[in-house]
């Protein structure tokens, strides 16, 4: 079993920054994708970011590229999500992820977080 815990997320205004954090505990951590999907009221669950077991490759959607970066401490099992620039149509929940595999490959997720909230004013 994995067990993810997202944590950072909050109110801030546009154009502001916020880091998210996910601890994992559980399998082998290490040795697994991970990744951040979020998702918006009333609207479909949406891939944000991945990367790979050893975070030599990162993946993006178009939406956040430029603006977000993922990144890795498997020393403490922590995933990280910067996100710079951010928009009001960035509001959503925020889940953390461990996929099925070492590499990301456009699935959906083996293990999720329970979501933190990140609220983007105008």
């Amino acid at each position: 079993q994995v067990q993810l815990v997202e944590s950072g997320g909050g109110l801030v205004q546009a154009g502001g920054s916020l880091r998210l954090s996910c601890a994992a505990s559980g399998r082998t951590v290490s040795s697994y994708a991970m990744g951040w999907f979020r998702q918006a009221p009333g609207k479909e669950r949406e891939f944000v970011a991945a990367i790979n077991w050893n975070g030599g490759e990162s993946t993006y959607g178009d939406s956040v590229k430029g603006r977000f970066t993922i990144s890795r401490d498997n020393a403490k099992k922590t995933v990280h999500l910067q996100m710079t620039g951010l928009r009001p149509e960035d509001t959503a929940v925020y889940y953390c992820t461990q996929f099925g595999r070492a590499y990301y490959s456009g699935d959906g997720g083996a293990y999720w977080g329970q979501g933190t909230q990140v609220t983007v004013s105008s």
